[in-house]
């Protein structure tokens, strides 16, 4: 059975249009934080999201938990928005925690790097467009005990 799942982050208050189609299908939608108000509600429509407590977020805010672990189909997933480690690198987040997928945020950079059977993502920043960066999220298939990641580009 194949698992789609959609990774979004620093959505900043913004869910764009281009979203919908962008994570349409997906069974479950990963936010990284920095999500802002409205847009879980949005994202809902969706899928269920699950998301955590980015560096702009209120830190009381019940559904925002500062990191999420999960497991599907093998594949153990970590979540957080990166700023916890201060300038998150590949490297860091590799040394912090041992899930095989690792998804952030907070640096508004697309990013996916292999390392041995393990990979990080930071899907970039789904909502207002900063830094001369185009929005995106993406979508991580699960397949046989396997991860893999597109990244996709919002308009």
């Amino acid at each position: 059975m194949t698992r789609v799942i959609g990774l979004i982050s620093d959505t900043h208050g913004l869910v764009r249009p281009s979203v919908f189609e962008a994570l349409a299908g997906v069974e479950l939608i990963l936010h990284a934080g920095d999500v802002g108000d409205g847009v879980l509600e949005e994202l809902e429509a969706i899928a269920p999201v699950h998301a955590v407590c980015g560096n702009t977020d209120p830190i009381d805010d019940p559904r925002l938990p500062q990191s999420i672990e999960l497991e599907l189909d093998g594949v153990r997933i970590h979540v957080s928005h990166g700023h916890e480690l201060g300038r998150p690198t590949p490297e860091k987040l590799l040394q912090a925690y041992a899930a095989h997928v690792i998804v952030y945020g907070h640096t508004h950079r697309q990013l996916v790097v292999r390392a041995d059977d393990r990979l990080v993502v930071n899907p970039g920043a789904g909502g207002h467009r900063r830094f001369d960066l185009e929005p995106s999220c993406a979508r991580l298939t699960i397949e046989r005990g396997a991860a893999d990641v597109t990244l996709v580009a919002l308009t």
